[in-house]
Parts: C-alpha cells; sequence; structure tokens
C-alpha cells in the first residue's frame, strides 16, 4: 500500500501516533526533502529508510516505486510540510497506483489552507483553490479568471512575492474586497488577520520585515 502521510506545518504536536505508527513501520519513506525529512523523523525517533521524491525527479522514480509496492513493501510518502499532492508533489504517483490496482491510502492531517478558511471568517460553504499563482507567463490570466469569481478563493504566496500579489489583489478585485491572511499557521508566531485589500497592503507596506509561508484568502465578488 501507497501511505500518503501529513506532516506537521508547525507545531510537532500535530503529528498523530497513527501517522508515526506508519513512518515507523512501511519499508520505505519516499520524501520532498530528505534533509527536512530526516529532521523531523530525529525529533520523532523514528529510524527508517528514506529516498528523494520531489518534482524534479518523481517521474524517474514512478516505476522504482510500483515495483516496489507491486512486490508487497509498504511506501509512506511525506513533504516538507502537510499534506502530498496539495500545491506538492504526490498526485502522479498516486494515479500510477491507481493504473497498477495498488490501493493508497491518505491520513487525515494538517494542509495549510483549511485552518486559515475556516478562522478567515469568509464564506466557506464553497471555495476555489488556486495554491501558487504563476510566478510570470499567464499570471495576469489568473488573476482576471479569479476576479471574477463569485465564491471565496484561497491563495498560497512566500514572503517575498506577497507584498506582489497583495497589489495584484487591489488592482484586479478593489480596493474593499475583502481579505484575511495567515502567516506560520500552528507555529509560535502565527498571525491571522482580516480586513480589506487596501488596509492589509498598507499594513505589509509598513513592516519592517515579512517572514513566514501565507495562505491569502480572498472574498468572491
Amino acid at each position: 500500500m501507497l501511505y500518503l502521510v501529513p506532516t506537521p506545518i508547525g507545531n510537532l504536536g500535530d503529528a498523530t501516533p497513527r501517522s508515526i505508527e506508519i513512518l515507523q513501520d512501511v519499508q520505505l519513506i519516499l520524501a520532498e526533502d530528505t534533509r527536512n525529512t530526516g529532521k523531523l523523523l530525529k525529533l520523532l525517533a523514528i529510524e527508517n529508510r528514506m529516498k528523494a521524491f520531489h518534482a524534479h525527479n518523481e517521474h524517474n522514480q514512478i516505476d522504482y516505486v510500483i515495483q516496489l509496492l507491486s512486490s508487497g513493501q509498504d511506501v509512506a510518502m511525506v513533504t516538507d510540510a502537510g499534506t502530498p499532492g496539495i500545491s506538492d508533489p504526490g498526485y502522479l504517483l498516486v494515479n500510477a497506483c491507481h493504473e497498477n490496482n495498488i490501493q493508497v491510502s491518505c491520513l487525515p492531517g494538517p494542509t495549510a489552507f483549511v485552518p486559515a478558511l475556516a478562522a478567515s471568517g469568509l464564506p466557506s460553504d464553497k471555495f476555489y483553490f488556486e495554491g501558487f499563482l504563476p510566478q510570470k507567463k499567464g499570471r495576469q490570466t489568473r488573476w482576471k479568471f479569479l476576479s471574477e469569481l463569485e465564491y471565496t478563493f484561497i491563495l498560497y504566496e512566500s514572503p517575498y512575492r506577497v507584498i506582489k500579489c497583495l497589489k495584484e489583489i487591489v488592482e484586479f478585485c478593489g480596493e474593499e474586497r475583502k481579505i484575511c491572511f495567515a502567516r506560520e499557521i500552528s507555529k509560535l508566531h502565527e498571525e491571522i488577520k482580516q480586513g480589506t485589500a487596501k488596509a492589509i497592503l498598507e499594513d505589509f507596506e509598513n513592516r519592517p520585515s515579512i517572514k513566514g509561508e501565507f495562505v491569502i484568502i480572498v472574498s468572491g465578488k
């Protein structure tokens, strides 16, 4: 079986007993970055074999992993933080498992946009998950599409481009569009704040530094 195992996005206490048990018991752990996963496994007192599996090598590794699974071995897949396949590698291997009649199990667990959406105070009965916008080509096209949505949409953004993203929200969605950002979810310096696009942009432009990974929730048109 292939297990998709979510890993903590901040607080180590979010690692569930079941996820720890599976990471201990499988024959191989596929890791987006073996250095980051190695630190996590050390903290959890897990000693197990790891192999790198990320966006740059997944096409070359799929056949090898399918052979292991077909021979009866159990494999776990983790990414640096959160649930595999959500803005991270994973879906190509999962699809290959289905094509080869290999069972897949995804454990429930940390995913950044879910607590951010729940805590945003913006409508969540229907929403659109965009994740990371294209950095250059196609970015304006995506903004034109998103700005016309009549329900909440969700973005991921890095600290290096968050001001650019907020300026684009103002440009395409308007100064008064209500938004909420969530930063460092579950970590010591977690911050969740709601306001108009203009007010949030002004807040960030006045900050001496910007740190942490961001989820930005934008209300519908």
